[in-house]
């Protein structure tokens, strides 16, 4: 099985404090904003690392330091939207992503909720928000494939339905060969509404096979991961898919959130970049961690929103 660089997943909010879980909304002023981080956290093994504390992080944006203002490491549920590429090149691998998909609602949270968009020659929602699990399954029993491939209008259609989800956090999982030959939304335009919805992105390509997949660009999966603090797994072969989408439920259920209230505040309607660092407890090993590099603040007025 080869990885795409994101192992580990973080999401930026921007929320109004006394939005935050009840329980800690009352130690900041309801007009405050924080900045929100999920961060996974994983020692040299690329084993789960979920006992560590406040005190093992670290905050800089745009390299000032920041002072962790909120912690916690309680499972929250995630609104996730499954896209399904359904196209003429997934024929021989509609039993593979049946699989798959099984091996993740298994592995998520019973509070999650899912939409479902299936695509082909264009993208279509076939079921909003909700956590009937039962209704997936009959969909994927009936799941035929064909057409060509409108991958990124599956995607840009399932980040607009953010909009309608229930919880703060949001993920969006595509299994596909990672091809694209009929989309009429770009890469840019993806990647753009993926940040601004606050949504990370996790991708399991199944290895291409048929003669008619045709990349629209070499890792664009792996790309749009890495910039949302997503992660893309690439499996050469069928059968380790379901163990990625385990994988990637596991992986939302074990995630550190963190947040600070920036140190110069600007709603600039620009991207700006944020890092953090592990320091491990004393005795243990070097960890790791990986998370979403940068946020969007949204702003009344225009301005610049494209990357530096």
């Amino acid at each position: 099985m080869r990885y795409g660089r994101s192992l580990l997943a973080c999401v930026f909010a921007w929320t109004g404090a006394a939005s935050l879980l009840a329980a800690d909304a009352a130690r900041f002023r309801t007009d405050s904003t924080l900045v929100l981080i999920h961060v996974t956290v994983t020692d040299n093994r690329g084993r789960l690392i979920t006992t560590l504390g406040k005190e093992n992080f670290q905050i800089t944006e745009n390299d000032r330091s920041q002072t962790v203002r909120y912690f916690s490491k309680e499972e929250a549920p995630v609104s996730v939207a499954i896209v399904l590429d359904l196209s003429n090149s997934m024929v021989e691998k509609i039993g593979t992503l049946r699989q798959a998909i099984v091996k993740f609602l298994d592995a998520s949270n019973p509070e999650d909720e899912f939409c479902l968009i299936e695509l082909r020659d264009r993208a279509e929602l076939v079921m909003g928000f909700r956590s009937d699990r039962g209704e997936i399954d009959n969909r994927l029993r009936e799941a035929r494939a064909g057409g060509q491939t409108a991958l990124l209008d599956g995607m840009f259609l399932g980040l607009e339905q953010m909009k309608k989800a229930h919880h703060s956090r949001k993920a969006l999982l595509v299994i596909s060969d990672g091809g694209d030959n009929h989309s009429r939304v770009t890469l840019s335009g993806v990647r753009q509404r993926a940040l601004e919805a606050d949504a990370e992105i996790y991708a399991i390509e199944i290895g291409p096979s048929a003669s008619t997949w045709i990349p629209l660009q070499d890792g664009l999966l792996a790309d749009l991961a890495e910039v949302t603090g997503g992660h893309d797994y690439a499996v050469d072969d069928p059968r380790e898919a379901a163990e990625a989408a385990g994988k990637i439920g596991t992986e939302l259920r074990s995630q550190y959130v963190l947040g600070y209230a920036p140190a110069d505040l600007q709603r600039d309607g620009k991207y700006h970049r944020v890092r953090v660092k592990v320091v491990a407890p004393a005795g243990q090993p070097k960890l790791s961690a990986d998370w979403r590099r940068w946020y969007y603040a949204p702003d009344d007025f225009a301005g610049d929103a494209s990357l530096p």
